[in-house]
Parts: structure tokens; sequence; C-alpha cells
């Protein structure tokens, strides 16, 4: 097999963009090793971080003294190209996965892909870049402390932390065995969910590997999300007012915020680097690194080696203290459905990291390090660009096996933001069917008006238990006005000929079937119920007004939407 491997180099300040993009990389195939003809990923581009193995393709852990060539694929890699899917290379990362930030690497620092002045996160530093960029489709990581979920956050793309064992870890390098997971990074929620279901299955040649079925009912329609009561951004005041308005998209999802005690969750992460346990650090390259500290950067040396200073009574004193903590964050479970937390509570130059790599890198693992520890599946989706232009991401964490009802969640969160997909400038695509997520009797509905999110009829709505799904445009085929008259003011959408209309902007929600009936009987003339022709040519029911009723009434269709007349008419009144 071709291969080209980077060698060792310090990039300068005048790095070019080929230079940056190449930074995420340690090895790239001459020709990607192609997948099977046919499958569920067939045609797609991905990556591996290169503490993962792929046949006949040295894995580094980003150590070059430690470099070995495997004879077969990591069993998570041969699912994927047994499900059709073309493998690009093998990318940087944190040195032996140890860190957050994308910085501890002699393959040189992984910059973020909105600002090569700020970190990218880490360890999966290399594959989160790759993604975001639009390099690959999509990639593998792993995840012991949060290494899937903050590089996901910094940089506008997907990260999907799965329930330990639901994918298998033979053939990746372990870092703390019994907590690791393989992570998936995509642009979008419903790459990331093909993706786990085609790499997912027990292998009982993974000592970690668990065979468990996974809950396929979505979240309530009106779901409890718990926020810790003590948020910590470190001055970063860009990032709390986003999660502030990330906690108000949850809510216009059906969510409802519960103040939980984040206390247990903060002392359980504290144990992984701060106790015992980060001997399990140590026992994974024992053997090489007793031979071979010196090749070992920092702080990575220093945080294996503090793992020869415990005993084994230590060790096992702090699992002991692990799972008190454990049975004291279950009680919160009894108030949520899933937990809220900013995916990392700021953004770090790479100055700044080089310079104060433990603190900072501490800071970037707030909300992530005991996720793991406590056996919980996690996803990471983009929440918004903050005033800097850096991305903002959140995370929603569930108890174990509800990857897929997070995943459900997610992209209708994601969706609804708006947001290009990562660094690309590329706009969001039509949600992708979770054909595994139980469908119940539903029907979707589009509105243009006094219904939508936060506007006075919103709650016949949410009444009916129905949820949000995406905010988009109509086809250029239809013209608005404000009807005279009405209580609460509503407006009137009108069909119209081809050229003579405009978009529209609308949203789409789905209610149970049963509660169809009731809410189209509120609806009142001139207005009803038709099939709506969306931006991307489909259709949806939806609200269209009688032709009549129009005649002299304020045709507000240059606006583009009724929130922007709204918008418009207390701008006028103020």
């Amino acid at each position: 097999m071709m291969v080209h491997e980077r060698g060792l180099s310090e990039r300068g300040p005048k790095t070019s963009l080929k230079e940056l993009a190449a930074a995420a990389w340690i090895v790239r195939l001459e020709s990607p090793l192609r997948g099977a003809g046919a499958g569920p990923l067939a045609g797609l581009r991905f990556a591996v971080k290169d503490n993962i193995d792929v046949a006949g393709v040295p894995t580094t852990a980003a150590c070059p003294a430690f470099a070995r060539t495997p004879t077969e694929h990591a069993y998570v890699v041969q699912r994927l190209l047994d499900a059709g899917a073309d493998l690009l290379g093998k990318t940087n990362l944190d040195q032996f996965a140890c860190g957050l930030n994308g910085t501890r690497s002699p393959y040189g620092a992984v910059p973020n892909s909105f600002d090569a002045r700020y970190v990218s996160g880490g360890s999966s530093s290399g594959s989160a870049y790759a993604v975001a960029t639009g390099q690959v489709d999509f990639a593998l990581g792993t995840d012991t402390a949060g290494s899937g979920r903050v590089p996901a956050g910094l940089n506008n793309i997907v990260g999907i932390k799965p329930s330990r064992g639901l994918l298998s870890a033979r053939g990746v390098v372990p870092a703390a065995q019994s907590v690791d997971c393989v992570s998936i990074f995509a642009r979008t929620v419903g790459m990331a969910a093909r993706v786990l279901q085609a790499a997912m299955g027990f292998d009982a040649e993974d000592p970690y590997s668990r065979s468990f079925s996974l809950a396929t009912q979505p979240f309530p329609a009106s779901f409890r999300f718990g926020v810790p009561t003590a948020l910590r951004f470190f001055g970063d005041s860009q990032s709390a007012a986003a999660f502030d308005r990330a906690i108000e998209q949850m809510k216009a999802l059906g969510g409802t915020p519960v103040a939980i005690d984040y206390a247990p969750l903060a002392e359980a992460a504290a144990l992984l680097y701060d106790s015992a346990l980060v001997a399990e650090r140590y026992a994974a390259v024992r053997e090489f690194f007793d031979a071979h500290e010196a090749d070992v950067v920092e702080p990575v040396r220093s945080i294996l080696a503090k793992g020869r200073d415990y005993s084994a009574s230590d060790f096992v004193d702090a699992r002991i203290q692990l799972q008190a903590l454990g049975q004291r964050a279950t009680a919160m479970w009894g108030d949520i459905d899933l937990l809220l937390v900013p995916t990392a509570p700021t953004h770090c130059t790479i100055e700044a990291m080089q310079a104060d790599p433990v603190a900072l890198n501490r800071n970037l693992g707030e909300y992530t390090n005991f996720v793991n520890l406590l056996d919980y599946a996690a996803i990471s989706v983009p929440a918004s660009l903050r005033e800097d232009g850096l991305p903002f991401g959140i995370t929603m964490i569930g108890r174990c096996g509800s990857d897929l009802q997070l995943a459900e969640l997610g992209q209708r969160f994601h969706h609804a933001t708006g947001l290009p997909l990562g660094a690309t400038g590329e706009p969001m695509p039509a949600a992708e069917s979770l054909a595994v997520i139980a469908a119940a009797q539903t029907v979707k509905v589009a509105v243009v008006g006094a219904h939508l999110s936060g506007m006075p009829l919103n709650s016949q709505l949410t009444d009916r238990g129905a949820r949000l799904l995406a905010a988009t445009h109509t086809a250029p085929l239809y013209r608005l006005y404000a009807l005279p008259g009405t209580v609460p003011p509503k407006p009137g959408l009108l069909r119209v000929q081809p050229g003579e209309g405009a978009a529209i902007a609308l949203e789409i929600w789905e209610m149970p079937i049963t509660q169809y009936g009731s809410f189209v009987a509120l609806i009142p003339a001139p207005l009803g119920i038709g099939s709506l022709t969306l931006a991307d040519g489909s259709s949806v029911q939806g609200f269209l007004c009688e032709a009549l009723a129009v005649a002299g009434a304020d045709d507000i269709t240059r606006l583009g939407g009724w929130r922007a007349y709204i918008a418009s008419r207390a701008a006028q009144a103020a």
C-alpha cells in the first residue's frame, strides 16, 4: 500500500492554507483504500485518528518512536469499509490521545478551522479539522475525556460520543481502556448517525464491548433538560451568551430547563487526572513508556509518569469513590430526560495554550470529563457562531443506550439553527430520516405567522405535543399579506404564478395525527390548510389564504416573513 507520511516540522507564522490543511494529517494514502462496492456508506470518504489501526499503515499515536505497522484493520475500520466507505488516511492527534486541545503533537498543532490562531480542540484534532474543512465526509476519533466532543464544538461540526462498548475498540491504542470510546465526526447529525449504525456491533474480542439494545423512542415532545446550577466560562462572555441562546433554542423545541446539582459530576470529572485513575493511562503504554520516556512530549510525559506513583489499593479507592459519585448523580435522572452543557466553555489561542498547557486544557474539559466515567452517551452539535466568528457548540448527554434519542433531538436542534456546514460555508441539507427511531403516527404542518415559535398562537401546537422540525422557506411561489382586523395579527399566504412570488420564511412542525383534527378545527376563515411547496421542491401541509381575503391587505412579501414584519412594526412603534 502506497502511503505518504508527514515529516516532523515546525510551522511558522506565514503558514499557507495548504500547509494548514496538511496539519490535520499524519498519513495520506496515495490512493483511497476502497470499501465494498455497495452499502449504506457507499461513495463516502473518511479518515481515522492515528491511534486506530489500518492494515499496512503505521500507527504512531503521534509518537514516531512508538510506530508499529498492524497486519489487520481495527474492527470498526473494517465495518466501515464493509459498509462501502473509502478510507483516505490517518489524522493528527494529541500524543497518545492525552489532551483536549490539539497542540500536543510532534507533527505540529492542528489549527481551528475558522481561525488558525486558535486551537482545534483535541485529542481528535486532525479528524475534526478534516471534516470541518470538507476534506472527508466523516472521520473517526476517540473519546476518553471529551476528545470526540470538544473538537466538534470548536469547529462547528457534529461529534457523537457513543455509549461505552457500543463500538468496538479492538485495534485502537488505549488511553484508559475501561472508559475509551471510538467517536464519530460529521458535518450533520444524519451523517454521523448513519455511520454509527454501520459501525456499531458486539465484538467478543474486545474485553469492553457490550451488547445492549438502544432506546428507539424519541424523547417526549415536551421534555425536560438539565442545566448545571453553576456554569463557568472562564471570563468568556461570548460563550456564556451563546449558551443562553442555546437554552432558548431548546425551549423552542419543547424543552423545559431544570436546574441540576453539578457537584457530583464535577467531582467525578476531577478523578480522571487528579486521582489514581490516571494509572490506567500509564498502564496503557507502560512497556513503551518505561523504555522511551524521553520520546514522549510534554505535558503528556508528566501525566503518564504520574501514573507510576499510585498503588493498586489507591486505584481501588478511586474506583469506589467514582462509584459513589455515580450513585449521587443518578438522582438527577428522575427529574430530566437529558442533560445540556456547553461542549467547551471557551476558545484558546494556540500561543496561550502552549504557554499554559495544563490549566487551559483542563478548562476545555470542564463539561466533558465525567461522561465516560459515569457511563453516559453524548452528542455535540453546533449551536451558533459567536460575534467574533468562532463556533459555539452544545452537548446533549443521556443515559447509556440513549444514543439514537440524542441523535434525533440533536438533528432537530442543529437544523433549527440554520448554520452552514463546518467551515465549508455550504448550506444545511434536508434532515435525514433516522429509520431506527420508532416513528409515531404523526403529520407535518408548516406555519408562517402567529403559530411560529414565540408567537401568540404557538401554544396551539405545543399543547398538542407538536415539536419543531426545521426552519426553512417556501419555494418562490408565494406572496405574504398582513390581514386586517385579525386578533392576534395574522398573515395570509397566497400562491401566485411563477415569477410573481418570493420565498417566505416558515417553520415545519410535527404533531401526533390524533391531535391534528382538533388543531385544524381552530383555524378561522379565510385561512385554511393546503399543500405548500418548499424551497427544496418537496411539499408539506401548511397555512394558505383565500385570494379574496387579501384585497386591500398590506403586501409584506418584501420582508420575507411574518417575524420580520412583526419586528418592523415594533421598530416603528419605538
